[in-house]
């Protein structure tokens, strides 16, 4: 479906069911018995998890975001068979942003758990599921739910009270503690419910629901990496010298333009088998972990160390000569379409020494993207960068005559590839350095290094720098002088990150602004209170409005909010001078010194944790369930803006910020 199209669907939805866009059910439970006797049953609990969201695994640290917990509340005459097992293993990542290794399933999965009958009697087995689920743009709140289950073929049992398994559930709490009403929670005018218009749903964003689509912006990486690879001296000079041929062996300008084009075909075919070659040879799974496995990631660094080093003339990667001299043969041998293919082959293995690096700096970019696709979208966007010219010059000869010249030139664009290789293998080694902590790569460290990296290759690009390979630059040229000037220009756009200045625009490759060790933008933090009741509180003594951020630990997208709209001096500023901040953990696992029961949607909810109460809370009061959420209120508790969600764009945020200060000095 295309984007736009899905886009404008959820909008219209929202029109005819505000609460349906935003209250998100994307795992959902469903609880069987298999293998039935008077002697024992087989509990199994299947969680539907659609496309593009995630349910986290049983087993998670304890700072991390939450686990999935099953517990079976058993009655005498039933005891655990074994231990809880799923129906397959969780996929296992290392997340950068926690900086812990997390665990999941983004596809349907099921447990089953044995239970062993002692009394030969029917049990009626309430099992109760805590879980949390996220897809790439936004979390749901966690949840707890209770499936009841009947185990056993005898005669029904009359149990009054069933008691939790000592090793799987918490000792029941008492009656008395149970009985507590809403009130206990809904005790003030600022818990209730919001009129649906007021919260427009005219201006969901409803484009944080639907999935981003990266397979585009590996092809665009892909073709752009072609475009460099041509500019090589192992492929340039080979241009005119392949259309020369074709030309004089054709007889005719027709014949050759079709010949050049099934050649350029060749070439696409070739590297596009090279692409589904990796994902063949490593496999979905596989590919998924190597975005965040810390000794993938360590590898990488390796690998892309090697490629700058062949670039800056240090050695050539080059593949052994015996195999270009056989495919070159049996291009001599053949006729025809196989002739063609031959040459597009003997092109790929002659001109390795350049492309090799580009070509494994990208099927690492696409493979760590986590899409099993990626390798093959990458290297057809590659391959069709790289076939276009041959096809295009045999087409128009005549180009050819207003092409650059081979030169010194095709040198230094290698070398120009050996720094931005460098650059980019530390954003590897930043990953192995935070998933174990070894503290070799801060955040400013890591700056610094990028620093005098792009200073040095706008010194090169100068003629201020050379290689024992580089020809004296006499004269700079237009073309390095721009470039330079970016390259210079972008090093002292890094200067102010050394000090702790966000860097918004290189967000995604630096290490975390926790790892800076001196921040001098500290000062700008704003304070925030964890409280909702001594938040709004607060606010009415100071005549402030409030802004409400329902986030969680578990949450990715709030912390990107945090560092690249949050901690921004234009939205801090703006918060720290007038407003009250209260931010609310959907996820905090702290008791609450009593649980609540609350009726919701015509069943009672239990309320055990503080996250349990702000998740309640925002479903409540907002209909809503999905974090990050953000909404400005006057001091009754009524909404002052639409509320707005996962967007890093700082302008809109201070915008919508502002409009709800206007609204609150009309009131």
């Amino acid at each position: 479906m295309n984007k736009h199209l899905a886009i404008t669907l959820l909008a219209l939805l929202g029109l005819f069911a505000q609460a349906a866009a935003q209250r998100l059910d994307p795992i959902t439970w469903e609880a069987s018995v298999e293998d039935n006797s008077a002697d024992g049953a087989t509990a199994r609990l299947s969680a539907k998890v659609e496309k593009g969201w995630h349910l986290y695994g049983l087993n998670l640290p304890d700072d991390g975001p939450n686990a999935t917990a099953i517990t079976f509340e058993l009655p005498a005459g039933v005891e655990l068979d074994g231990p809880l097992e799923p129906s397959r293993p969780p996929i296992e990542k290392y997340d950068p942003i926690f900086s812990l290794k997390l665990s999941w399933w983004d596809t349907d999965v099921a447990f089953t758990q044995r239970l062993k009958i002692t009394d030969g009697m029917a049990h009626s087995i309430p099992v109760k599921v805590f879980f949390q689920g996220c897809n790439d743009q936004t979390c749901i709140s966690p949840q707890r739910l209770t499936l009841d289950i009947t185990a056993g073929t005898g005669a029904v049992a009359t149990e009054e009270a069933p008691l939790p398994s000592e090793d799987v559930a918490r000792t029941a709490q008492t009656t008395a503690s149970k009985a507590q009403t809403p009130r206990d929670i809904d005790s003030s005018g600022w818990w209730e419910p919001v009129d649906p218009e007021m919260l427009d749903p005219h201006s969901a964003d409803t484009a944080a629901l639907v999935g981003s689509s990266p397979w585009w912006l590996i092809f665009i990486w892909g073709f752009g990496g072609g475009l460099l690879a041509l500019l090589t001296p192992c492929v340039w000079p080979m241009i005119p010298m392949t259309v020369s041929f074709f030309l004089k062996k054709s007889g005719s300008r027709a014949k050759s333009v079709r010949d050049a084009a099934i050649y350029g075909l060749s070439i696409i075919v070739i590297y596009l088998a090279l692409g589904l070659a990796v994902t063949a040879i490593f496999g979905a799974g596989t590919l998924n972990e190597l975005s965040t496995n810390a000794w993938f990631n360590l590898a990488f660094f390796l690998l892309l160390l090697l490629f700058a080093i062949s670039f800056f003339g240090g050695f050539d990667i080059k593949l052994p000569s015996k195999w270009s001299n056989s495919v070159d043969n049996k291009a001599e041998t053949t006729s025809g379409l196989v002739s063609i293919f031959f040459m597009a082959f003997t092109l790929a293995l002659v001109s390795f020494s350049c492309t090799g690096p580009i070509i494994g700096t990208l099927l690492v970019e696409a493979a760590t993207m986590g899409d099993m696709t990626g390798p093959a979208i990458g290297m057809g966007g590659f391959a069709l960068a790289l076939a276009l010219p041959f096809s295009l010059f045999a087409m128009f000869p005549s180009w050819l005559k207003g092409a650059p010249r081979s030169g010194g030139w095709l040198n230094s664009v290698k070398v120009v590839l050996g720094f931005l290789e460098l650059a980019l293998a530390l954003k590897f080694l930043s990953v192995a350095d935070l998933a174990y902590g070894w503290g070799i790569l801060d955040r400013e460290v890591f700056i610094c290094l990028w620093v005098i990296i792009f200073a040095m290759l706008g010194f090169y690009l100068l003629g201020k720098l050379r290689f024992s390979h580089d020809a004296p630059v006499e004269t700079v040229g237009i073309g390095r002088f721009f470039l330079s000037l970016v390259s210079l220009s972008f090093a002292l756009y890094l200067v102010p990150g050394l000090w702790g200045a966000p860097l918004k625009g290189v967000s995604a490759f630096v290490p975390p602004l926790y790892t800076q060790d001196f921040n001098l933008y500290e000062g700008g933090r704003f304070e925030e209170f964890d409280d909702y009741d001594e938040g709004m509180a607060y606010a009415a003594e100071q005549g402030r409005p409030v802004l409400v951020d329902f986030s969680g630990y578990g949450c990715v997208n709030c912390r990107k909010m945090e560092g690249a709209v949050f901690d921004t001096p234009a939205v801090s500023s703006i918060i720290k001078e007038n407003f009250v901040l209260i931010k609310l953990m959907v996820d905090d696992k702290t008791k609450l010194s009593a649980p609540v029961t609350v009726e919701e949607n015509g069943k009672k909810v239990e309320l055990e944790t503080v996250g349990d109460r702000w998740s309640y809370l925002q479903r409540h009061k907002f209909g809503a369930n999905s974090q990050p959420y953000y909404i400005v209120l006057d001091n009754s508790g009524r909404p002052l803006t639409p509320p707005t969600y996962y967007d890093e764009s700082v302008s809109k945020f201070v915008a919508w910020l502002e409009n709800g200060l206007k609204a609150y000095a009309a009131e």
